[in-house]
């Protein structure tokens, strides 16, 4: 059997592999807290959406296309579709918010994932029996 000296071993090499997002989409399960009763229809979350984006993007932000797949007007909770390009420029207009019609409301961002199936069920919520 050969015995192999230092000088005879190749170095070994590694290559660093970041493997990003494929998915075009995320999807974002919402709702709007408000301190005083509000009603809303689909079309009017989603001006109310649109206006906050205009309001810290101008606009360009107003332009972001998203889709609001289910809206509940009893819960005011709804999951958008975003592409994965806006979803920061969305979340932060969705933060941001603070009022509707002059009364203080809020957008809770519950969950956020690039997989529809994932808002189906949530751990945090999970009761074993």
């Amino acid at each position: 059997m050969r015995q192999e000296k230092k000088e005879d071993l190749e170095p070994t090499s590694y290559e660093r592999v970041v493997f990003k997002n494929a998915s075009d989409y995320h999807y974002l399960k919402i709702h709007l807290d408000c301190e005083e009763e509000v009603r809303l229809n689909d079309a009017h979350f989603k001006q109310l959406i649109i206006s906050a984006l205009k309001d810290l993007h101008g606009e360009v932000g107003a332009s972001l296309p998203f889709d609001v797949l289910k809206f509940d007007e009893k819960s005011l909770s709804a999951i958008l579709r975003v592409y994965s390009s806006g979803l920061v420029k969305l979340w932060s207009a969705l933060t941001l918010l603070g009022s509707y019609h002059g009364k203080r409301c809020a957008f809770r961002v519950e969950q956020v994932s690039p997989f529809l199936l994932s808002l189906a069920g949530n751990s945090r919520e999970l009761v074993l029996d």
